[in-house]
This record gives structure tokens, C-alpha cells and sequence, in this order.
């Protein structure tokens, strides 16, 4: 390691005085003019995890749903998956230290870590559409040179692209051409094959407008646009070239405040989508023709997908172990539909994507998504050899169809992490094969009125929770509260977990009618002030 290299190159990125920032699910992520430093020593980072694992690891520049004058950086790890837990608490480390300290930060993480400083190092570098993101790229290119790794820049990509570069890079281009030519003819050739065994006489022009957050979702869609076959017809709106990032639009606007996003004219009953700024996120939505909106999100996504595989899958006859993934947000009533009318099994887990990613992979077929419109299929390795070979090997017709269409369905799934535009075609095949309406869809089940509430506390640590943060085991008290408060209401619950960003609670409440929700969450809210130490003057309903 060279330490006058080191030297120069940190005192040309420097770490603002007293500033301390942790490395969580979405990376690090806080106003862009004060992440030189952090994406500098990224870069450093991601060359010391290449040389641990010895593969080519990501880095991604981008704060996703976050607004425009905000930047983040994330590590992608080699099949494309999030970075690995300990590599987290380095990252924060390594974020954190003092100038003078960088040299020895370095050299413990190396001890610890067991990386060897001679091998070979690669990264792969990605930024979406914010204004400080090249410069931010630059600073991560200066990390990688002061270590003498390799590099290679792909500009702008969503945060999904990168994922899949990095996947097919580390496995030898078995899960692809690691190019966007690859990926756009990867994705439309599979959503080709699977809308080509359509025999529904449904519309032959499919239309949906998107609404792409104005961020890199436009540019990306519109570069994909000459790959996609003539009855598909997308029409992209808030594409970045007049309004800011995540505006009044995206999947998180449109998810959180339950109406449309601005940009975007919606006739009754009319297919729309909205992808978040970094086009990981996706949620569908239409009005009806009393004018009311409709919101289709990551629950419906996931129980769509499910019908669909669920029928393929019994078709193959295979004894394939199929699972939903959720969070304790999700929606009551979509857990109730899939585990007693679908019959599909349902786990719930932590919140945050790498705990619905690590339990969808104990299953042949794991369907995880979050209700924000986050998530993907994985299949494994066994399920994916076994379907391959029917394809090619049965001789039963109908068996040979379904193991094809589930097939195409391997390869047009994003299967590193959640992808709105690999979303989008998954969702778009299953319409058309099936022939629903986007009405037909979002009566399969209706979800239960909820609310979501946040107190703003002194410290958000004094919440502990247990059951995948579905009950609090601290402050004491505080859960045989929100026990009693539930048994008040039809069909309730709710639950409280501390956030992971900042010392607020975050609280979820659902019930048989809105004002119930309302008034069930706005009790709790009462309760974690009260139990919990709040700050300010307590909720008002």
C-alpha cells in the first residue's frame, strides 16, 4: 500500500470535522456535499472486498426515493447481492475515521478480513441521474486508483443494471453478457418468448404509461424501447428533462400519499406504473370511472406473480417448494389470500430487503416484495436445472409448456435484487397470459384501511422488538399497551419498530374502516410518546 498516495489523495477528499455517518440497508445516504470523503474511502473499500473474495465487486452511486440535492453510495457483492453484514460495520469504520487514522483503519479491516493487498482487484462502477453524481463517481475512481485496482465506469445505469453486471461478470456470462446490450436482449427475448404463448384474444396493443420518478428509469426505458415488440406500447412520462428527481412522483410519492404523481394524465381505468428514482421500486395504479384512485402495490405484485408460478408449478409436477416472503408491513389481507386462498405459504421477516433476499433463498421458489414495491423472484439452483432440463428433455406437451413459460420466466426475472424494469415485463406477461384488466387483478382481494404514523423520540434505541418486529419487548409497558388498544377494533393490528436512519418511530396500524386505522395509530402514537420518551408536543389525530 502506497501511504503517500494514500496521503494526497484522502487530504484531497477530506472528511468534514465531527461528521458520523452509518452504513445501513441503502448504504450510506445524506446531502451530496458531504459525501467526497465517504465515496473516496468507498472506493477503497470496494478494491480491499474484490481482493478478499477475489471477484469483481460494485459500486453504486445514487439515494434511490431520496430528493434531488441528497446522494448515497452502496457496495454490491459479487453475485450480485448486498454487501455481507461485517463488511457493513467496516464500512461505517472506514466512513468514520480521522485522516491520520485511514492507514490503520485500512490495515486492521486487512487483518481482519484475511485480504491479501497482492492480488488482483476489480470493481464496476454505476451513478443514476442526480446533478453531483459524476463528480461523486470521480471521487470513487480516486479511491480504486490509490490502491492500483482495475475499474470499469458504465455511467449511467439504475441500481438494478449494476446488480446484473456484476452477477454476470462473476459468473463467467452464465447469468448473462455483462453489457446493457445484454441485459435489454436478455430481458425482452425472454418477455418476447412468454407473450408469444398468449392465446387470450385480450387487447392486442397493450398500453401503460410509466412515470419515472424523472431519474435514470426515462433514459434506460427509452434505450430499451427499440427491444420491445410492436404490441407493447410504453409511454414514458416525468423524464427528467423538465422537473427534479422524485418530485411529487415516484413510487414512493405515489405509495405514501396514495394519489397519483403530478406529471402524468390518467384516464379511467387506464394501466400506470411508477418506478422510484433509481428504478429499483415499482407500484401499479389506475382510477376507476367514478374517479377514484386505486393503488396496486408490492403486496399485489408479489400475489400476482404467485398465482402465476403457483399454476405453472403444479402444471411441471415437480415437488418444487414455493414460499412468499413479507415484512410486518404488509398488507392483512394479501397474507390472508395467499395462505387461505392460494394456499402458498407465507414468512415474515425483519424489515429491509437482505432479510426477505436470505429467506426467499431457503426455497425452490421464493417470491419476496416489500409493500413499497421493492422486490423479486429467486429460484434455486436445483429448481432452475430441473426446469431447463424438462424444457428440453419432456415429452408431455402440456408439462413442456409450463416448464418453458416458467423458464423465460427464470430469465426475465431479475433475480440479483429488485428491478422496476424487469418488474414491469414480468408483470405486463402475466396480464396479458392471463387476460386480466388491471381491475380484475386488484379485486382479487381488498386491502384492509391502514395508517402509517411517525414519533419523533430522543433516542430511537429505547424501542426493542422481537417476532420480526412484530411485538416490542421494550420500553416496558409499551406492548400489552398497543395489545389492549387492538383488542378495541375489528380486524386490527399494529405494531411500532425504531427506524434506521433516524430517531423517530414508525408506526403501522390497520383495521376494518379508515377511521379505525386512523384512530388505532394515532393511540399508539400516543403511547410510544408517552412510553418512549417523545419529543415535541405530543400527536395530534
Amino acid at each position: 500500500m502506497d501511504s503517500e498516495a494514500l496521503r494526497k489523495y484522502s487530504a484531497l477528499h477530506p472528511k468534514p470535522a465531527g461528521l458520523s455517518l452509518q452504513y445501513g440497508t441503502a448504504g450510506f445516504r445524506t446531502k451530496a456535499e458531504q459525501l467526497d470523503h465517504i465515496v473516496f474511502r468507498m472506493g477503497l473499500l470496494a478494491i480491499l472486498r474484490s481482493k478478499a473474495v477475489a471477484a469483481t465487486i460494485g459500486i453504486m452511486v445514487t439515494a434511490s426515493h431520496n430528493p434531488e440535492e441528497d446522494n448515497g453510495v452502496k457496495l454490491v457483492d459479487p453475485l450480485g447481492e448486498m454487501l455481507h453484514p461485517s463488511w457493513e460495520e467496516y464500512a461505517t469504520q472506514l466512513a468514520n475515521a480521522e485522516e491520520q487514522e485511514l492507514q490503520k483503519v485500512i490495515t486492521e479491516i486487512c487483518q481482519k478480513a484475511a485480504v491479501n493487498l497482492h492480488r488482483d482487484a476489480s470493481v464496476f462502477i454505476g451513478r443514476d441521474t442526480r446533478p453531483s453524481s459524476k463528480k461523486l463517481s470521480q471521487s470513487v475512481i480516486d479511491g480504486i486508483q490509490v490502491l492500483g485496482g482495475q475499474y470499469h465506469d458504465y455511467g449511467l445505469v439504475t441500481t438494478p443494471q449494476l446488480h446484473y453486471m456484476v452477477c454476470c461478470q462473476n459468473t463467467q456470462g452464465q447469468y448473462g453478457k455483462p453489457t446493457l446490450e445484454g441485459y435489454y436482449e436478455k430481458l425482452s427475448k425472454a418477455f418476447m418468448e412468454l407473450i408469444k404463448q398468449s392465446h387470450c384474444s385480450g387487447e392486442s396493443q397493450r398500453h401503460l404509461k410509466i412515470d419515472c420518478a424523472n431519474g435514470i428509469g426515462a433514459l434506460k426505458l427509452s434505450e430499451m424501447k427499440p427491444y420491445f415488440p410492436q404490441e407493447v406500447l410504453i409511454h414514458i412520462y416525468n423524464d427528467g428533462t423538465k422537473e427534479k428527481l422524485n418530485h411529487l412522483c415516484g413510487a414512493d410519492f405515489v405509495k405514501v400519499h396514495q394519489k397519483p404523481p403530478g406529471g402524468l394524465d390518467m384516464k379511467p381505468n387506464e394501466r400506470c406504473c411508477s418506478f422510484d428514482g433509481d428504478a429499483d421500486r415499482i407500484v401499479y395504479y389506475y382510477k376507476d370511472t367514478a374517479g377514484h384512485f386505486h393503488l396496486i402495490d408490492g403486496d399485489k405484485i408479489a400475489t400476482l406473480i404467485s398465482i402465476f408460478l403457483k399454476e405453472l408449478l403444479a402444471k411441471v409436477k415437480q415437488n418444487f417448494k414455493m414460499a412468499v416472503v413479507q415484512t410486518a408491513y404488509a398488507n392483512g389481507n394479501s397474507t390472508r389470500y395467499l395462505q387461505e386462498t392460494l394456499k402458498v405459504p407465507v414468512h415474515c421477516v425483519k424489515t429491509g430487503v437482505k432479510h426477505l433476499h436470505h429467506k426467499a433463498q431457503e426455497f425452490d421458489v421464493g417470491v419476496y416484495f416489500e409493500a413499497n414495491g421493492h422486490g423479486t423472484v429467486l429460484f434455486s439452483k436445483a429448481a432452475e436445472t430441473k426446469i431447463r432440463q424438462l424444457v428440453k428433455e419432456e415429452k408431455d406437451d402440456e408439462k413442456r409448456e409450463a416448464a418453458k413459460m416458467l423458464e423465460n420466466m427464470i430469465d426475465l426475472i431479475n433475480q440479483t435484487v429488485g428491478d422496476a424494469v424487469s418488474d414491469m415485463l414480468v408483470i405486463e406477461a402475466i396480464l396479458a397470459l392471463k387476460g386480466l384488466t388491471v381491475q380484475q387483478w386488484d379485486a382479487l382481494y381488498t386491502d384492509l384501511p391502514n395508517r402509517l404514523l411517525k414519533v419523533q423520540v430522543a433516542d430511537r434505541r429505547v424501542i426493542d422488538t422481537t417476532d420480526a418486529e412484530r411485538r416490542a419487548l421494550t420500553p416496558p409497558g409499551l406492548q400489552e399497551k398497543i395489545d389492549a388498544l387492538v383488542k378495541k377494533y375489528k380486524l386490527s393490528r399494529a405494531f411500532v419498530r425504531p427506524s434506521g436512519t433516524e430517531d423517530v418511530v414508525r408506526i403501522y396500524a390497520e383495521a376494518d374502516t379508515q377511521e379505525n386505522a386512523d384512530a388505532l395509530a394515532h393511540e399508539v402514537s400516543l403511547a410510544v410518546f408517552h412510553l418512549a420518551g417523545g419529543k415535541g408536543a405530543p400527536p395530534q389525530p
